[in-house]
């Protein structure tokens, strides 16, 4: 009898060990779901929408027309998808009306719901899509390619002949706004994308509409116009660090003050995603043109520019 449990306590599986952890309130299905993701990588078998899923997670979304993948970190369960849309409109560079997100087979995602009601995991694959309506996809891929020849057929300017289904039976109001609203988002997204060349033909030559008057244009890209975040293409340009881009903008026009639905201006979005070079380029502009006929040296005794500058932490601001 003796022998018998010795030979069972010899064996690890025949009884439990002391230092197991058992279950009770103290291991709570967080933290042990923390702990697992971090040992495996992936979510228990037959589990879509694990409890055990960290308070923020990062997901990975895929434009399928160019295959490009965009990382976004701090997703939540109860994250809408209208809430990832908008964190696109800035990370992927992609106005958040012209998104079309899916995941796995389940059809088009809302924008009322949730990332738990779509059993989103951590590391899982969302497919973004540009809406295929009015040309909006073959515009914004364009864009994506920086091609000005492109752009220009694809009814960017002024007296372009591109039509589509919808917009030939548009009056000429109606025309010039879609014309206009179409070079602004090929702005945006060039802007995003670093391509100097479209982003300079698109200033020149682009189509606008004058405040105001919804019947007349005149030839440049609006460099103010705001996505549904309120965001500009000086946004994206300086979130992504795009110093040719942001120089060509603020030649045009583009503020670095305007803020987004969430408050952040082209300058304090460079400081928070910590793109030193953008945030510099833009206060010296914005400095420069307040200070206009002012030397240098009066404007490094302004008491104004050194509370700015303190607060870009620039060391040096002479060249």
């Amino acid at each position: 009898m003796r022998r018998a449990e010795r030979r069972a306590g010899a064996d690890p599986a025949a009884r439990p060990s002391a230092q197991e952890p058992r279950p009770g309130p103290e291991r709570t299905p967080a933290r042990a779901g923390d702990r697992d993701l971090r040992a495996a990588g992936a979510p228990p078998a037959g589990s879509l929408a694990p409890d055990w899923a960290p308070r923020a997670f990062p997901v990975r979304v895929l434009l399928e027309d160019t295959g490009e993948m965009f990382r976004v970190t701090d997703c939540r369960r109860d994250m809408t998808v209208r809430e990832l849309k908008e964190e696109l409109d800035l990370l992927a560079g992609i106005p958040s009306n012209l998104q079309r997100l899916q995941y796995l087979d389940q059809g088009i995602l809302m924008d009322d719901t949730t990332l738990k009601f779509h059993d989103v995991v951590p590391g899982g694959v969302i497919s973004l899509c540009v809406w295929h309506y009015d040309g909006w996809t073959e515009l914004v891929m364009a864009a994506v390619e920086g091609d000005p020849a492109k752009l220009c057929g694809l009814g960017v300017v002024e007296g372009s002949y591109f039509r589509t289904a919808n917009s030939r039976h548009f009056e000429e109001g109606q025309w010039r706004r879609w014309i206009a609203q179409r070079a602004f988002v090929a702005l945006y997204v060039s802007s995003h994308r670093g391509h100097l060349e479209a982003v300079q033909y698109l200033l020149e030559k682009g189509s606008v509409l004058r405040a105001g008057d919804e019947n007349s244009s005149r030839p440049r890209a609006n460099c103010l116009g705001k996505t549904p975040m309120g965001r500009t293409p000086l946004h994206v340009a300086a979130a992504m660090g795009r110093l040719d881009c942001i120089t060509l903008l603020l030649s045009y026009g583009a503020s670095t003050s305007i803020k987004d639905a969430r408050g952040e201006s082209p300058l304090s979005l460079a400081r928070r995603l910590d793109r030193k070079h953008s945030e510099r380029s833009m206060f010296l502009f914005h400095w420069k043109a307040k200070m206009a006929g002012r030397d240098l040296s009066q404007l490094l005794r302004d008491t104004e520019f050194q509370k700015a500058k303190s607060g870009l932490s620039i060391k040096k601001l002479k060249t």
